[in-house]
């Protein structure tokens, strides 16, 4: 049985980032599920691998690429991890300055993972307080001026 450690949780988000499907295999179970909280269009059950990875493809597209994951705090146990990660992200098109959560993402987010044989079979996003509001702005498909956006 491979155990779950700190550098496990680590090289697991580093292989989420390298877009090689062979290296998060060696990560995430096929049979993924995963959590993600919130009233928007992005929030839901990701029931499989492939609908994990379509979901982070989709993160980075409405963000022009600039969606991160910076891994702040970690724990392990037998089965199971949790840490935190600071998300940062602009939407597409949005100024650089704005400061609005329709456009810019910047807070702590919680990740409770489940693993089983060295993978992560599911998954759950957590958000602290105000940010849960935040999160669901940020992926809404509005506008700051209530306008709907087309992407």
């Amino acid at each position: 049985m491979t155990e779950v450690t700190r550098e496990r949780v680590q090289a697991a988000y580093a292989a989420l980032g390298s877009n090689d499907r062979a290296r998060i295999l060696e990560y995430y179970s096929e049979d993924l599920r995963w959590l993600v909280p919130g009233n928007h269009p992005l929030a839901g059950w990701y029931e499989s691998l492939d609908a994990f990875l379509e979901l982070m493809g989709q993160t980075h597209k409405l963000t022009g690429g600039t969606f991160r994951m910076d891994l702040e705090a970690v724990l392990v146990g037998e089965d199971c991890s949790a840490d935190v990660c600071r998300n940062v992200a602009l939407r597409d098109g949005a100024d650089q300055d704005s400061r609005s959560p329709y456009e810019r993402m910047d807070y702590p987010v919680f990740h409770y993972m489940r693993w089983r044989e060295g993978r992560i079979v599911e998954g759950r996003d957590g958000l602290f307080g105000d940010t849960a509001s935040a999160f669901s702005q940020f992926w809404a498909p509005f506008a700051p001026d209530g306008t709907r956006r087309d992407r």
